[in-house]
């Protein structure tokens, strides 16, 4: 079970990791991120972070070390961590790695309601998202080949061979749901055309999900 944590953001245990490296002020924790990649897995803006960087603060988990001016530029507070958090940074990521948690995904949430739409409509949508999916892969093969050049080590980008993973697995299978559905073949396929057929799509699917979860709980 995931316990709650001080600061939930995700952009704070990217904060701390930075720190856990060394000391730095928030411009180059963000430059950093921006370099690895980070923001790909991990929501960065600028405004986002320095309330991270306050939050933190706050709750002891990282303290100013000193401040520093560069040229003209204004001055910048440089962060350290803080043995409270080390100690979170360890035990938020050792709890993200080790137990699965329930993430709400958009995706997961229209295919909720996709007796909404007619079955024709909902195969013809399936099917251009597979073709997206397809072209995200193909920028994500290049990016591996360009990885693989540069004999990066497999551990410094295993983030993205994960989301690579998740969409390929994803393209196999919505790719076979659009096909039960173009073919008829999809279990509740007759209710479904004859929700559409009546003009009720819009509540008897949702009303008899909700009735089947009553019924199985």
């Amino acid at each position: 079970m995931s316990t709650r944590r001080k600061v939930g953001n995700p952009l704070a245990l990217a904060v701390l990791a930075c720190l856990f490296e060394r000391p730095m002020h928030p411009y180059e924790m963000a430059s950093t991120m921006r370099e690895r990649h980070k923001d790909e897995s991990i929501k960065l803006n600028y405004g986002s972070l320095y309330a991270v960087v306050e939050s933190l603060q706050r709750h002891r988990l990282i303290e100013p070390q000193e401040t520093a001016r560069e040229g003209h530029r204004p001055e910048r507070t440089i962060y350290r961590l803080t043995d409270a958090g080390r100690l979170e940074l360890i035990d938020w990521l050792s709890d993200l790695i080790c137990n699965p948690m329930r993430e709400y995904t958009q995706f997961e949430a229209g295919l909720s309601l996709l007796p909404v739409l007619p079955p024709a409509d909902a195969a013809r949508l399936l099917e251009q998202r597979c073709e997206r999916i397809e072209m995200e892969l193909a920028q994500a093969r290049a990016v591996r080949e360009m990885v693989v050049d540069r004999k990066l080590p497999r551990l410094f980008w295993i983030e993205a061979e994960y989301r690579w993973r998740l969409r390929e697995a994803e393209l196999a299978w919505v790719r076979a749901l659009a096909a039960e559905i173009t073919a008829g073949t999809l279990e509740g396929m007759a209710e479904w055309r004859r929700w559409h057929d009546e003009g009720s799509a819009a509540v008897v699917p949702i009303a008899a999900a909700g009735k089947r979860n009553a019924r199985s709980t």
